[in-house]
């Protein structure tokens, strides 16, 4: 009967039971699984749901550890990642306390749901898978609690994708307890980066955990600070643009009178157009401080059509100029004796030297505007900012998040 005064004490500390740790899929309750120990037959109690922990005029402190193991399925498409998560959540509920010198157990594991747990949702998750369903807990003599948790989410993320793709954004997971107040509960947290795999597009720079101040709700938040490693885009995106762009200033090299030149730059200008439209799906887009590359193709869009325009136009003058002449009688009826026949070669030399002579000089030209053109543009890559307009929760007087 020595045990007798623990089972007590325990007995009316099992009654009911709490709601899921977690909003996501997956979770239910589970059966009340207690120690060999505490199997016993005892009088049920009348059932009452099991209160937060009184830690007297402060709030109960809950440390919380989030060990981040894997970041996976970036998509800036749809402005989602994926991530793995451990979260170790201890804290002191000294009702669960008994003397080892009577009890010799050094600790005892019980079900989530036998005892008290924070009620944890994440703000950004659309769904929250666990890899534990029957997590369980241990318990020291002392009252100290440990619980572990194993979960995969899937959140939203707002990506700064205006420097894409060397693009760097940090992504936060918000975890509120909005079953309790501040007044009766408080979140110590910090962050391990456990990431082992490089093998990503997105890589994890760094990793950091806050408090947020004046929140009516208890939270804690992890921050994801991601950065693109660029290597996909640069071969898919940057290097075909440029191919195209040198191909197109060596075909101003082709005689202007050449039949091959005005097909050679309309297949460029058409290839361009496709590979322009699969960009457009490919790039995301944003509200606003959409990506600079939008704008850096559109440019390049230009400068082809431009270039391919002053070919055709260039190659048709002399084409115009060399207009069949009226049956020389008619020309003596009309009284006008026509050009000489030796002036004719002269005046059709003199417009084709024109018009090559123009198409030199737009050559050079669009040679250097194409050259200061791509440093204009990498200048502006590297110093130019965008602040993104403010989420409608943020903004005053849209809404806002609750604050005391």
């Amino acid at each position: 009967m020595a045990l007798q005064p623990l089972l007590l004490h325990l007995a009316f500390l099992r009654l009911g039971t709490t709601g899921p740790l977690v909003q996501g899929r997956g979770f239910r309750s589970q059966t009340v699984a207690w120690p060999s120990f505490f199997d016993f037959n005892w009088p049920q109690e009348v059932q009452e749901t099991i209160q937060i922990p009184n830690n007297g005029s402060a709030p109960l402190l809950v440390d919380v550890q989030v060990f981040v193991s894997n970041v996976f399925n970036v998509d800036i498409l749809r402005y989602t990642l994926s991530s793995m998560l451990l979260l170790r959540l201890s804290w002191l509920d000294s009702r669960l306390a008994w003397n080892t010198s009577v009890h010799p157990q050094h600790a005892v594991t019980l079900p989530w749901d036998s005892l008290w747990t924070p009620g944890l949702t994440i703000q950004e998750a659309l769904w929250v898978d666990w890899q534990d369903q029957s997590p369980r807990a241990r318990v020291d003599p002392d009252g100290h609690v440990i619980l572990y948790l194993a979960l995969t989410t899937e959140t939203n993320c707002d990506f700064e994708l205006l420097h894409f793709p060397r693009d760097q954004s940090d992504c936060n997971l918000s975890f509120y307890a909005l079953s309790n107040t501040v007044l009766e509960l408080e979140f110590r947290a910090r962050a391990v980066n456990e990431i082992v795999s490089v093998k990503r597009e997105y890589v994890v720079r760094d990793l950091k955990t806050q408090v947020p101040p004046q929140q009516l709700v208890p939270c804690f938040q992890v921050t994801l600070r991601l950065q693109n490693t660029a290597l996909k885009a640069v071969i898919a995106l940057l290097v075909p643009g440029e191919a195209l762009l040198l191909a197109d200033m060596c075909g101003g090299l082709l005689p202007l009178r050449a039949t091959e030149r005005i097909a050679y730059k309309v297949t460029l200008l058409l290839g361009y157009l496709v590979f322009h439209s699969s960009l457009v799906q490919a790039l995301p887009s944003s509200s606003s401080c959409n990506p600079l590359l939008i704008y850096y193709f559109t440019v390049l869009l230009l400068l082809l059509s431009v270039s391919t325009m002053e070919t055709v136009l260039l190659a048709a003058l002399p084409a115009g100029g060399n207009l069949s002449p009226a049956p020389r009688g008619e020309q003596q009826d009309r009284g006008d004796p026509g050009p000489h026949p030796a002036e004719a070669p002269r005046v059709k030399g003199s417009r084709r030297s024109w018009a090559e002579a123009a198409d030199h000089i737009f050559f050079l030209v669009y040679v250097v505007g194409v050259v200061c053109s791509q440093f204009f543009f990498i200048g502006f890559w590297m110093w130019a900012t965008c602040k993104s307009d403010p989420a409608p929760g943020k903004a005053i007087p849209h809404g806002g998040q609750p604050r005391l």
